[in-house]
């Protein structure tokens, strides 16, 4: 299916730039920017405000802190690396990052970048707020803390990416920040910014914000990543500066910066790797997803208070991003997305974008009760005595849950009664038995059962 943009049908700038302010103000995001780039022009429309209570405005070059965008830049980064020999992406982990040499997993640099080194998530940053890399992947990338094989299937890693943005420093010497900057941001043009970075922001920086729909209020949050978690999260960016990111993979990007292959390589889909809710495919840091007979690449990415997003079909260079300074901005995403091609001829695919199968409820849901833990945090599955599945995360008010004969589960919303695609459970190959969960992408094995 072609997805560029269709010449027969007029453009509407003024059209799509107060449909974004409509849908800002409907969704109580204060700022956001929409960033197009289609037919060799990038073309974008921003709008509000980058901190509720100063009022400063919004403008083309304001950085919002784009969460695990920043894997992205990391992955990129790492192939680069590649790209001049001084890594090879089936080299041990280990081989790279000497903290990991003795009791590190048995992965490779390519299972890390893929989210199938079988690490856990990673733990919550106020936690690890004052360790410093060293001491964070002695403590949390250990091969006794392993939810699955290397190699067997997706569970989703910011631990795995702290693990590749050491592997960056060992290799160049430098930070990762620096790193980064010299390889990567420059040639891209991005002017640098990142979280806690010490000194004065380089450039204008959103704020990020929480809104209430019920209450309609909406405040300013702290960003508390920790430093050690940079490689994972740590990057502010424009919606421009992200669609700079993806032509760099592109057959519209620079020429040189990334060569054809290694890009093609990245947005290869890894073999039997599921990342079930998040995406229809993963390849070396980037998100898969179908449209049509099209495979685009992206990334979605939330730090505290902020959603952003990233799509790219390689094949025409269609690329579209949007960045902005609310929780609620990602209701504000797929609203806008699912409306763009009235304005932009541009279909873009969702999250993820391949239909669900009709799923049947299983007879008898006994077999997925249990605790699972992906490091420090604890799913509990319960079942009542009528035969009903719920769900709690870390001690918290069990939500319902509903396990269907695939395996797949769908979270119910208390209030609507809605379901909603939560993830699914998983059979140890061998014994047939349910012995692990994907929720959200991140897998859990089964300790206990209840």
């Amino acid at each position: 299916m072609d997805t560029s943009v269709d010449k027969r049908r007029p453009t509407a700038p003024h059209r799509l730039e107060d449909r974004l302010h409509a849908l800002a103000r409907a969704h109580q995001v204060p700022g956001a920017q929409l960033a197009v780039h289609s037919g060799g022009t990038t073309r974008s429309k921003h709008t509000g405000v980058l901190d509720s209570i100063t009022g400063e405005p919004f403008t083309a070059g304001t950085a919002v802190p784009i969460g695990s965008l920043t894997k992205c830049y990391t992955a990129t980064v790492v192939m680069l690396l590649v790209a001049d020999g001084d890594v090879e992406l089936d080299d041990q982990l280990g081989d790279h990052v000497p903290e990991l040499r003795r009791a590190g997993p048995p992965c490779t640099v390519r299972q890390v970048l893929s989210h199938t080194a079988g690490l856990a998530s990673g733990p919550d940053s106020d936690h690890v707020a004052a360790l410093t890399t060293a001491r964070y992947l002695q403590a949390h990338c250990t091969d006794g803390k392993l939810v699955m094989e290397p190699g067997t299937d997706f569970s989703y890693s910011n631990a795995g990416y702290v693990a590749a943005g050491r592997l960056i420093e060992t290799v160049t010497g430098m930070s990762w920040q620096d790193a980064v900057r010299s390889i990567l941001l420059d040639p891209l043009g991005t002017v640098p910014s990142f979280i806690g970075a010490p000194g004065a922001p380089m450039r204008q920086a959103a704020r990020g914000h929480s809104a209430n729909k019920a209450s309609g209020r909406t405040r300013p949050v702290r960003q508390n990543l920790a430093p050690a978690e940079a490689a994972a999260g740590a990057l502010m960016a424009s919606a421009p500066d992200l669609v700079a990111l993806a032509l760099a993979h592109t057959q519209d990007g620079p020429g040189g910066l990334l060569p054809p292959e290694l890009a093609e390589e990245m947005r290869r889909p890894v073999p039997g790797a599921d990342p079930g809710v998040l995406a229809d495919g993963w390849g070396l840091g980037f998100a898969l997803f179908q449209q049509g007979d099209a495979t685009w690449f992206g990334h979605d990415g939330n730090a505290q208070g902020t959603s952003c997003y990233l799509r790219a079909d390689p094949h025409t260079g269609t690329v579209v991003a949007f960045t902005s300074n609310s929780n609620s901005g990602a209701d504000m995403w797929h609203e806008l997305s699912a409306e763009l091609e009235e304005f932009t001829g541009i279909r873009v695919p969702g999250t993820p974008a391949r239909p669900r199968p009709a799923a049947t409820p299983m007879a008898s849901t006994a077999q997925c009760t249990g605790i699972y833990l992906n490091g420090d945090i604890e799913y509990q599955v319960t079942m009542s005595d009528s035969g009903t599945l719920a769900l709690s995360v870390d001690g918290d008010v069990p939500a319902p849950l509903v396990c269907h004969e695939d395996l797949t589960c769908d979270l119910v919303d208390p209030s609507s009664g809605r379901r909603i695609p939560g993830g699914r459970f998983v059979r140890d190959p061998r014994t047939g038995t349910v012995d692990r969960i994907q929720l959200s992408g991140r897998m859990a094995r089964k300790s206990a059962l209840v």
